[in-house]
């Protein structure tokens, strides 16, 4: 343990990858929340939608250096296709290839953006959805291979992830006006479903003992003991 307590790489990697976590939740708070469809004025409208899109590439920034830093340490074997080709690293696999998928997914969203004009919107629009789909990954990844899930911190912080975005898709739903009695109930219901599906796996897995061997192959777990 001492070893990665004298790596900087150890600590650059969870770092970046927590606030890349924070930033895409509050990517993914404003889009949900349809608050640039609710401002109240064009500038507004502009300032909002200037701030989503900000946001979004300050968060695929820190996921390149939170990839970057993962893979110069040599700690895990995890390598540079399975940085870009999801479910192939011999590290844990099923967990680093949602993170490799939610990656590829919102990288696909900064090139349609960059786009937009020549694939028209409702192409763009198609494809800006998969960002809604990174942010759950994203999620579950850190969850599932970092040993900071461990650390009360880390739980408040993936707890207010998603306690963030379910009060934002109820702040949707109120802004819609009265009625809509199906979505409302639906979207309790899925609240309730994606906290108790997540505090699940938590206890579960993370949490549990001897998660470090169930997460990965006996052959790809480090030679430090405990889990990474």
């Amino acid at each position: 343990m001492s070893e990665l307590l004298d790596n900087p790489l150890w600590f650059a990697t969870r770092a970046a990858g927590s606030v890349a976590l924070i930033l895409l939740t509050a990517t993914t708070v404003l889009g949900v929340a349809g608050v640039v469809r609710y401002a109240p004025n064009p500038v507004r409208r502009f300032e909002l939608a200037a701030l989503h899109r900000n946001l979004s590439l300050l968060s695929l920034a820190l996921l390149a250096v939170h990839i970057g830093t993962a893979l110069a340490d040599s700690y895990v074997p995890i390598g540079w296709i399975s940085a870009l080709v999801p479910f192939v690293s011999p590290y844990r696999t099923l967990w680093v290839g949602l993170g490799t998928l939610a990656f590829d997914l919102l990288l696909a969203v900064a090139i349609t953006s960059a786009l937009r004009l020549r694939i028209g919107l409702r192409r763009w629009k198609a494809a800006h959805i998969l960002a809604y789909a990174a942010w759950p990954m994203a999620v579950f990844h850190g969850a599932g291979t970092g040993s900071d899930t461990k650390l009360g911190p880390q739980l408040v912080l993936y707890a207010l992830c998603i306690a963030s975005v379910i009060a934002a898709s109820w702040w949707r739903l109120n802004q819609a006006g009265p009625g809509r009695v199906g979505a409302r109930v639906g979207a309790a219901l899925l609240s309730v479903a994606v906290a108790g599906a997540f505090y699940a796996f938590v206890v579960s897995g993370p949490l549990a003992p001897g998660w470090s061997h169930r997460a990965a192959p006996p052959a790809t777990t480090p030679r430090i003991g405990g889990a990474r």
